[in-house]
């Protein structure tokens, strides 16, 4: 359901959450290998995701990336959106173009009701709130 340049971003988004302020930003080669992106497709993601308001950056000497409480408090469809839309999430999933509820595909019911909560939950769980998640002990 998650094209993978979404999950990397999520991935960046989470680890810079976790290790990162406006007095402690960081930058793609210093943590690219901790969450297994490869290097030039973190600092696209990043670039993207900071042109968009998902994380904050600051150029010079003690540049770098960081999220800022603002951030922190944004849901995880924002990251989605900057990424690849939200239409993609909307989407058949055979990518007939003409599926909708009016003309429906052969799996359009039998997913239909996965997807809405799936964008229910990505509209109502915060940044913040999955960070509460790993600091009681799920996996990053």
């Amino acid at each position: 359901m998650l094209t993978t340049s979404t999950k990397y971003a999520i991935k960046a988004v989470l680890f810079l959450a976790l290790h990162s302020d406006e007095n402690d930003k960081l930058m793609v080669k210093d943590f690219f290998e901790a969450i297994n992106v490869p290097k030039e497709y973190l600092a696209k993601i990043l670039q993207e995701l900071s042109k968009k308001g998902v994380v904050s950056s600051s150029r010079g000497p003690k540049g770098g990336f960081y999220l800022s409480s603002k951030n922190k408090k944004l849901p995880l469809i924002s990251i989605v959106e900057a990424i690849e839309g939200r239409h993609r999430l909307q989407s058949c999933v055979l990518s007939i173009n003409e599926c909708d509820n009016d003309n429906p595909c052969v799996l359009h019911d039998l997913v239909g009701n996965a997807k809405t909560i799936f964008l229910k939950n990505f509209e109502e769980t915060t940044v913040e709130r999955l960070i509460e998640s790993i600091k009681e002990g799920k996996v990053l």
